[in-house]
């Protein structure tokens, strides 16, 4: 004895796709839901970073005193050709990595917070 089983599955009715909400969708996964400053803010601080001896990367994550610290450190690294290069690359990554991490939380760094 055989048995046909017979599935049935609900349809739903198809809706249209407003020209709005499909562009704010594709904006949210350009800017990874979190704005164009967001997404450019690992970037642009890298660029404020480039500017020797000011730290500025630092400044932008709001990491003032971490800037001022490493500006301190550079007056002795100074004298040497080889280690204050070395500061200004480990700046410029650390500028980056604060500004991710911001841009990781959705928002802005607190007041004294220092990674």
């Amino acid at each position: 004895m055989e048995e046909d089983l017979v599935v049935t599955l609900p349809t739903e009715a198809t809706s249209r796709v407003r020209p709005a909400r499909l562009l704010m969708e594709i904006w949210r996964e350009v800017t990874f839901g979190i704005g164009v400053w967001g997404s450019a803010r690992p970037i642009i601080a890298v660029i404020v970073a480039l500017v020797p001896f000011a730290f500025l990367g630092q400044h932008m994550n709001r990491e003032h005193r971490k800037a001022f610290d490493y500006t301190l450190l550079q007056i002795p690294l100074a004298l040497s050709v080889f280690l204050w290069p070395l500061l200004y690359l480990w700046s410029i990554v650390d500028a980056w990595r604060g500004a991710t991490a911001i841009v990781s939380k959705g928002g802005t760094a607190p007041q004294g917070v220092q990674s």
